[in-house]
């Protein structure tokens, strides 16, 4: 017998796994976007709301998760590690040239190498490899960054920003407004850069890197 509590456990680590939050989650499974929330978890009575069959098998599908992974979370188990899973690599230098996103920042075209990567489970997650020494002293020469265009962003992220000029940077986003960008550099000494929210075509979590 599961509880409430293990159930809405389970579908929160699958959103975090995946790179949602839980109402990116729900839209994500073609559900109202507050379906997920918690304060939608416990009726005006105070009795518990528990999620339809129909809404976890579209939460699997949506996710990219298995059933296994999901019974495993509600039973506690840490289950198997995650598979490798192969996803596209790309020079961070030919990042900026047209071609390899589309509008929301998703890879696109042709050109993109591949990569093995452990633990990787994010349906829509590429890599990025790092050229220059214009990112130290957090990423050098020859890292390679994972990134995520369908995670939510949130202050203090690690993020990877293109212009509608073609510029690519990694910075870390510091505040977003309607109309304004402010990005802080990973070195210290270089000041904020603020961008019109109009010259940004699309902006994507960094969720790890290999050093």
């Amino acid at each position: 017998m599961f509880t409430h509590k293990q159930v809405w456990n389970a579908i929160d680590t699958i959103a975090e796994r995946y790179g949602f939050s839980p109402s990116g989650l729900s839209k994500k499974s073609g559900l109202d976007p507050t379906s997920f929330n918690p304060s939608k978890r416990l009726g005006p009575d105070g009795r518990p709301r528990w999620p339809t069959t129909e809404s976890i098998a579209r939460v699997l599908a949506a996710s990219g998760a298995s059933i296994e992974e999901f019974t495993d979370l509600l039973t506690g188990r840490k289950g198997h590690p995650p598979r490798r899973k192969q996803i596209p690599l790309l020079g961070f230098a030919r990042a900026g040239k047209g071609g390899y996103f589309d509008d929301s920042g998703f890879p696109a075209g042709s050109g993109w190498d591949e990569i093995d990567v452990p633990g990787v489970t994010d349906q829509n997650a590429y890599a990025l490899e790092i050229t220059g020494e214009s990112m130290l002293p957090v990423y050098r020469e020859g890292d390679t960054i994972i990134v995520s265009p369908s995670a939510t962003l949130r202050k203090g992220d690690r993020v990877v920003v293109n212009t509608t000029d073609g510029q690519v940077m990694a910075k870390i986003m510091q505040r977003q407004t309607a109309k304004t960008l402010e990005l802080a550099s990973f070195n210290p000494d270089h000041p904020t850069k603020t961008l019109d929210m109009k010259d940004v075509d699309w902006m994507a979590r960094i969720m790890w890197a290999s050093q």
